[in-house]
């Protein structure tokens, strides 16, 4: 594992670079690219970006946010390429993947667990509530003047990985570095109201899909939601992935663990995690191959929905139990 300082450094002996996200991405994974991207640049740096997935919309008042590319207009050149969010290199998703397996990876900044870290340079902080406290403390090391549209896209990454600040992943040390963002020009108003107070129609009928399949444990504290391949498939909305859906099985009082079950092709399901009590999703999470934090991490799994679901949920309640 490198220092903070090691990666600075590295970052400014070197010119070109391509900075890439995870499939599916949310908004710490969106707001790190960018204020990463917008650092490098304020040091005259060659930067692009690109994801498998396309910028989720409520993310499209970030400065650059366009700048970010599909992965089939990624051609690799002599750039250095960063991953940035991604616990392992499948993460960044297939369509990249297949770009990129040729290309070492430059430098690695994540915040979650990794069994083996995977490039050159890696900094990896499970202490950090988000990527974006990494990325500040990065731009502060390399001595960067941090702009408001950088603030804005730092205070968004932490703003969504820690749910608002009352996941139990917010410390002092989070707290600190949003309010100096906030102090460096961070707008906290456009971020409510494009966050949390733009919700599309799209969105809307697919949570209401969502709680047409809602259920629960027979003590309660287990409630889960599905959403079959069909269904969202007949309102167009299987490319649209919103993060706030899931929380609504959270909310139900004596729930400990909500789940999200999505068909995203027949046969693959992608499912969510969350507790709003001691028990920690994350682990139950690795025993499908997934990972993420104790009260927020997701998986993916080959199968039918009706047994993926019934293999997670027994082992949630063998958990809880």
């Amino acid at each position: 594992m490198n220092s903070i300082t090691e990666i600075a450094q590295q970052l400014h002996l070197t010119d070109n670079f391509i900075i890439i996200g995870h499939a599916i991405p949310d908004g710490d994974c969106i707001g790190s690219m960018l204020g990463l991207y917008w650092g490098l640049k304020a040091n005259r740096k060659e930067v692009r970006m690109f994801l498998s997935g396309d910028v989720p919309a409520i993310y499209h008042y970030l400065a650059g946010w366009e700048e970010i590319r599909p992965a089939e207009e990624l051609v690799p050149g002599e750039e250095n390429i960063i991953f940035v969010d991604c616990a392992d290199r499948e993460r960044v998703g297939d369509k990249i993947l297949q770009r990129i397996e040729d290309y070492p990876v430059f430098i690695n900044i994540d915040h979650h667990l990794q069994d083996k870290p995977y490039a050159s340079y890696n900094y990896v902080s499970p202490v950090a509530a988000a990527t974006g406290e990494i990325i500040f403390n990065l731009l502060t090391a390399m001595e960067v003047k941090i702009t408001p549209q950088m603030a804005d896209c730092l205070y968004v990454a932490i703003l969504m990985d820690t749910g608002r600040f009352m996941n139990n992943n917010t410390t002092p040390t989070t707290m600190r570095i949003a309010a100096q963002l906030i102090d460096l020009g961070a707008d906290i108003n456009q971020a409510r109201v494009n966050l949390f107070e733009s919700k599309s129609h799209l969105e809307v009928l697919l949570l209401g899909k969502a709680l047409k399949h809602i259920d629960f444990s027979e003590d309660g504290r287990i409630a889960w939601m599905s959403l079959p391949y069909d269904e969202v498939k007949s309102i167009n909305a299987l490319d649209f992935h919103p993060e706030g859906i899931i929380n609504y099985t959270r909310m139900i009082t004596g729930v400990e663990v909500g789940l999200l079950f999505r068909e995203t092709e027949p046969g693959v399901v992608k499912i969510g995690f969350r507790s709003k009590g001691p028990i920690n999703v994350a682990a139950i999470a690795q025993e499908f191959n997934g990972g993420g934090h104790r009260q927020a991490a997701g998986a993916r799994q080959e199968g039918r929905l009706e047994e993926v679901r019934e293999q997670v949920i027994k082992m949630v309640k063998d958990v809880i139990s």
